[in-house]
C-alpha cells in the first residue's frame, strides 16, 4: 500500500500520548475514516515502523490491538489485511472480552479475600515483588505479563487450585487484554495503583478489603474496555 494522504508518516510531536498509543490511534482513524479500506494489506512491520519512527516491538502491539478489536487479521507468510471498520467484541486468546469480565469477578473477587487469610509468606513476597517490578518496569510487553502473574498469584495464594487453574488457563488472555487497555492515557498508572490497593489488602490479611479492591479493579477494567471499544480511543 502506497503513503496517502490523510495518513500520518510519522509521530506528531508534543502531543501527551505514548508511541503505542498514537499509533493505534492513527491507524483507527484512517481505516474508520476509509483512508485505508476493508482489504487492504498493511506495510509491512518494518515499514510502519519507519512510517511511525518507533520500535517494531511497538508495530506488533498495536498490530496485536488491531486483531483484538476485529479490525485486522495477520494471515502467516501474507501480511496483515484490514477486516473491518468499526471495533467488534475484543478477543484475546479466543475469549472474548465479554466473557473474560462476565467470569472474572465470580473467580477472582473471591480468591483476593481467600489470598488475604490463607497466603504464604513466601507467596506475599512474590505478589508485593510483582507490584515493584510492575513499578520499574517500561517495557510495555514486559509489562503486560508481569500484570497476568500478578493475578495468577493472587488466585495461586487463594489456596483454591481450581482459581488458581482457571486463572493459569487464561492467563495469557488477560496479558493481552491488559496490553490492550494500558495504552490507554493514564490507565497503567491507575492499573498500578489499583494493583498496589489489593497486594496491600492482602499483605494486612483483610479479606473484605481485599475483596473490595478486587472488585474495584475490576469494574475500572470494565470502563477502560468500554473506552476501547469507541473509535477514538
Amino acid at each position: 500500500m502506497k503513503p496517502t494522504d490523510g495518513w500520518a508518516s510519522g509521530p506528531v510531536l508534543g502531543r501527551r500520548m505514548s508511541a503505542v498509543d498514537y499509533m493505534l490511534s492513527d491507524l483507527r482513524d484512517a481505516i474508520d475514516s476509509g483512508v485505508i479500506h476493508v482489504g487492504e494489506r498493511l506495510p509491512s512491520e518494518a515499514a510502519l515502523a519507519t512510517r511511525y519512527s518507533v520500535s517494531r516491538s511497538v508495530v506488533r502491539e498495536v498490530l496485536r490491538s488491531c486483531e483484538a478489536l476485529g479490525l485486522t487479521v495477520t494471515r502467516g507468510g501474507k501480511g496483515t489485511f484490514v477486516v473491518g471498520t468499526h471495533a467488534s467484541d475484543l478477543m484475546f486468546e479466543g475469549y472474548s472480552s465479554a466473557h473474560l469480565m462476565e467470569a472474572r469477578p465470580g473467580i477472582e473477587v473471591p480468591a483476593a479475600g481467600l489470598a488475604a487469610l490463607r497466603r504464604t509468606k513466601s507467596q506475599l513476597e512474590t505478589l508485593q515483588g510483582l507490584v515493584e517490578r510492575m513499578a520499574e518496569e517500561a517495557d510495555e510487553i514486559i509489562w503486560t505479563r508481569l500484570d497476568a502473574s500478578f493475578h495468577v498469584t493472587i488466585a495461586q495464594a487463594s489456596g483454591n487450585p481450581v482459581f488458581a487453574d482457571v486463572l493459569a488457563t487464561i492467563a495469557s488472555a488477560l496479558g493481552g487484554q491488559s496490553g490492550m487497555l494500558n495504552v490507554q492515557r493514564n490507565r497503567r498508572t491507575a492499573s498500578a495503583a489499583e494493583h498496589r490497593t489489593i497486594a496491600a489488602a492482602i499483605a494486612r490479611g483483610s479479606a473484605v478489603e481485599a475483596e473490595d479492591a478486587m472488585r474495584y479493579h475490576l469494574d475500572e477494567v470494565r470502563e477502560a474496555l468500554a473506552v476501547s471499544m469507541t473509535v477514538d480511543p
